[in-house]
């Protein structure tokens, strides 16, 4: 359970990184192309969102979601080590190319506009380094300052006692 929770968390972290480069990224493409990007658009296609502020938080719900989804699947996996950026790229490349246009929400990546399709491709190598590096700093976190030590107790406080 520990491994979910711990690549969920992960995965946020992941996402939020995302979103920040997609903020950054999308106004440099050329206008005819600046259109909300793959988020929104599903959402749009999937979910009936009543006003602006409700597709804008429906988009945010589903997109951090499915972050922290994914984020945990990755941490189930038994060969993660420095393969965030591989895994972040097969998420863009099960989805894109996958599951969404299987499921007729989007076109599948080939038929967008090559600069939208680097763009995410790009937000999703940063997703997958920060997702691979977030799940490896929150591991040493729960063993080294969130767990007991493996240490008998004596030994840690013959440590505090000696002089530095």
């Amino acid at each position: 359970m520990q491994r979910i929770v711990s690549g969920a968390l992960a995965g946020l972290a992941a996402t939020m990184a995302m979103t920040i480069a997609m903020r950054h990224l999308h106004p440099l493409l050329d206008n005819r192309d600046r259109y909300p990007l793959p988020p929104r658009e599903i959402v749009e296609r999937v979910a009936a969102a009543g006003d602006e502020q409700d597709a804008r938080t429906s988009t945010l719900l589903a997109h951090f979601g499915f972050g922290a989804v994914t984020g945990s699947i990755f941490a189930l996996l038994p060969m993660r080590r420095g393969n965030g950026i591989l895994y972040g790229l097969g998420v863009w490349a099960l989805s894109y190319l996958g599951w969404i246009p299987a499921a007729n929400i989007l076109a599948p990546a080939w038929r967008h506009p090559a600069y939208r399709d680097l763009l995410m491709l790009a937000v999703h190598v940063v997703w997958g380094a920060t997702l691979s590096r977030s799940l490896s700093e929150l591991e040493a976190a729960s063993t080294e300052v969130f767990g007991r030590p493996t240490r008998p107790r004596a030994a840690i406080s013959e440590i505090r006692e000696k002089p530095g």
